[in-house]
C-alpha cells in the first residue's frame, strides 16, 4: 500500500483562553493540532498524505470529483459539516457553490474510499453540531447517525469485542485493542459489516458505496478518548494503515 494517496481533512483547533487572576484578566489564544502521531504513522507506512487542517476547508477541500480524483481515499475526523456546507463565499457573499459533502458522497460511490473517524465533531457530535446525518454523506456512511447528541463517554474505558477478527480491514492485527475513553453513538446499516464494537454499540464498521467502499470508527484517533495506550500500542500505524488500505480498495 505504499504511495497510497490519502485526503485528510479535520483535527485541528483554535482555543481561546480567559485567565481570571483576582481583579485582572487577560486572554491567550492558542492553535492546536491533534493527528500528530495519525499522520506520522501514515508518513512512516509511506503514504502520500495531503492535510487541510479545519480552518482551511473552506479554502482547500476539494469542489470537484477531478480534484478529489488525485486521491485514493479520503479521511474526515473531527471535524463538523458546516466547515464544508458554509464556504466562505457562500456564507459571506450569498454566492452559490458546489455542495461539497456532495460531491464527497458522488466520488465515493463511483469508486471511491471514504472514512470518518470518531470525535466531538463527527457523526451527529457534541450538542448535536456535527450533524453529518443531515448531509448527502449519510448516503455512503455504513452507519445511521442520531439525532441528538450521540458521545457516550467512558471514563473507566470501554473494551472493544470483535465479531469479525479477521476481516481484512484489520489488517492480522490483534482483535485486542487497549481500551478507548469514548465512542461516537452510531447504527450499523442493513448492508454494512460490524467488525469490532463496545456491548452493542459498533466501533468499526465497513461497508460498500456503489463501486466505492466506506468506514466508520466511531472513537478517536487521539486523546482524549484515544489514551496513550491506544496510541503508543505497538499495532496503532498496522491498524490505521490497513482501515485506510481497505477503504481505498488496495
Amino acid at each position: 500500500m505504499s504511495g497510497l494517496r490519502v485526503l485528510f481533512a479535520g483535527e485541528s483547533w483554535i482555543k481561546h483562553t480567559i485567565h481570571m487572576k483576582g481583579f485582572d484578566q487577560f486572554h491567550n489564544t492558542e492553535y492546536e493540532e491533534g493527528a500528530g502521531e495519525f499522520l506520522a504513522a501514515l508518513d512512516r507506512e509511506g503514504f502520500r498524505v495531503t492535510y487541510v487542517r479545519g480552518h482551511e476547508i473552506s479554502a482547500r477541500f476539494p469542489r470537484s470529483a477531478a480534484e478529489l480524483d488525485e486521491f485514493d481515499v479520503v479521511v474526515l475526523s473531527d471535524i463538523g459539516s458546516n466547515s464544508f456546507l458554509l464556504p466562505d463565499e457562500t456564507f459571506l457573499r450569498s454566492e452559490r457553490s458546489a455542495n461539497r459533502l456532495a460531491v464527497l458522497r458522488d466520488w465515493t460511490r463511483a469508486g471511491g474510499g471514504l472514512v470518518m473517524i470518531g470525535g466531538y465533531m463527527s457523526f451527529t457530535g457534541i450538542e448535536g453540531k456535527a450533524r453529518f446525518g443531515m448531509t448527502p454523506l449519510a448516503d455512503v456512511l455504513p452507519v445511521r447517525m442520531l439525532d441528538h447528541d450521540d458521545r457516550i463517554e467512558e471514563s473507566a474505558g470501554v473494551k472493544a469485542d470483535f465479531d469479525e477478527p479477521a476481516h481484512p480491514v484489520l489488517g492480522g492485527t490483534p482483535a485486542e485493542w487497549p481500551p478507548l475513553l469514548g465512542y461516537n453513538r452510531v447504527v450499523a446499516k442493513p448492508d454494512a459489516t460490524t467488525v469490532a464494537r463496545a456491548g452493542d454499540d459498533p466501533l468499526l464498521v465497513v461497508g460498500p458505496a456503489g463501486e466505492g467502499r466506506s468506514v466508520a470508527f466511531a472513537s478517536d484517533l487521539a486523546p482524549h478518548w484515544a489514551p496513550p495506550e491506544f496510541v503508543g500500542w505497538p499495532h496503532y500505524q498496522r491498524l490505521w494503515a490497513s482501515i485506510l488500505g481497505w477503504a481505498a480498495g488496495a
